[in-house]
């Protein structure tokens, strides 16, 4: 047999992988964007609910747990099903879940809120460990800030428009439209995972369990969960609370403050695009890493230092916050040792990292009730980097090895 009879042509080889990048990109549509839609209609969903503002939180706070909780599941999920079958499990439950939070009724809300909170978790596990298998090396960062990048472009979109179809067609109907999302994630992903559903098929069950060392027990496991957990933390408190502070140092209307969360999303599309670019230029990962927590940095200590530069500062977080993410899932990448390896990390590292992110919010308020001013807060804040830093910093110790 002939390599002209087993290699694909280039031209197709190029076009699949192209369909495979709108296929990740798809589903980073709506990884994000089916949670933060509710925030911009939270006051009439309470209205039409007839609850409290704390109940009313539950449709934000619980996918952010279930980010957590429902790790292991996904990662079995994904284990049985493949990676393949497994997101599009994920993206029917999202639809599902998506048409149980319209249903009239309290219960019908949560219910479908914590459906979508799990139908998430599934594609969260899922996309760095198909980045690492399918992408080549020299690619898999770009990708992998792209993919980052629309995580927060559908954050945006959702905010951006939910509002106006609402006074349009009402909440419920509002937050259903977004279901389309996820239809059309799941046509794109069949097309563009075609050619690696059939290589599984072809190659049937494959023991692919690392040998040495039980996965779990290696330091670059529990290191990169302390950098991620203090990467989320710092992007759940600051995302929950910074319109507030502002509010109270600079004394801002609340739509002035409103913006500060804008400036905050939309950096983070530069830091995802923008740590891949560093990853290809320096030999090893540890100058976007420390880029990264310079810039997560500034943004508390420049609101301590000098709050009427919030700008500055909100937009190096932002910038930080996205790129945070894609260099932790690069080392994810870079550190295991095969695609079950890779699954397994991906799981531990988000499930121990959102766990301490859904304390996020209510750790950074608790604390500012406490000592009544701003100071402590973002000292927290500062303490969540660090761990950021110092757990990055080791599991970037070492090059890229499927053995180390």
């Amino acid at each position: 047999m002939t390599a002209a009879t087993t290699t694909a042509p280039p031209r197709t080889a190029h076009a699949t992988s192209a369909l495979l990048l709108l296929a990740v990109l798809a589903v980073a549509l709506n990884l994000r964007g089916p949670i933060v839609a509710v925030s911009p209609v939270l006051d009439t969903i309470r209205a039409d609910l007839g609850i409290g503002a704390g109940t009313a939180g539950l449709l934000t706070s619980l996918p952010v747990l279930c980010f957590s909780l429902a790790t292991p599941f996904a990662s079995w999920l994904l284990a049985r099903a493949g990676l393949e079958r497994g997101v599009l499990v994920a993206l029917g439950g999202l639809l599902l879940g998506t048409v149980l939070r319209s249903v009239d009724g309290l219960t019908w809300a949560v219910v479908g809120t914590v459906v979508i909170g799990i139908a998430i978790t599934v594609g969260n596990v899922a996309m760095p460990v198909v980045i690492g298998r399918d992408v080549a090396p020299a690619r898999a960062g770009l990708v992998l800030g792209a993919y980052t990048a629309m995580l927060n472009v559908g954050s945006m979109v959702t905010l951006s428009l939910t509002v106006p179809i609402a006074a349009a067609v009402g909440w419920r109907s509002a937050l259903l439209a977004w279901g389309a999302l996820a239809v059309v994630a799941a046509g794109v992903w069949w097309a563009g995972t075609r050619r690696t559903r059939a290589r599984a098929a072809a190659a049937g069950p494959v023991d692919d369990e690392p040998v040495g060392p039980a996965w779990w027990r290696r330091p670059v496991v529990w290191a990169l969960t302390v950098a991620f957990a203090g990467q989320a933390f710092s992007y759940y408190g600051v995302t929950a609370w910074l319109p507030l502070l502002l509010r109270d140092e600079l004394g801002m209307d609340a739509g002035a403050a409103g913006l500060s969360s804008s400036v905050f999303q939309i950096a983070a599309v530069v830091g995802a695009f923008g740590v891949p670019v560093l990853l290809r230029v320096f030999a090893s990962p540890r100058p976007a890493l420390l880029v990264v927590c310079a810039a997560w940095a500034a943004l508390p200590l420049g609101l301590l230092l000098a709050p009427q530069y919030w700008a500055l500062w909100c937009a190096l977080g932002g910038a930080a916050q996205g790129g945070g993410f894609t260099v932790i899932f690069s080392l994810v990448v870079r550190r295991a040792r095969n695609p079950a390896e890779s699954r397994r990390m991906s799981a531990l590292v988000q499930g121990g990292g959102y766990l301490v992110a859904a304390a996020g919010p209510t750790v950074v308020g608790a604390v500012h009730d406490a000592t009544g001013s701003w100071t402590g807060p973002l000292l927290v804040v500062i303490a969540a980097v660090a761990a950021l830093t110092i757990g990055a910093t080791v599991a970037a110790t070492g090059g890229r090895s499927r053995t180390s």
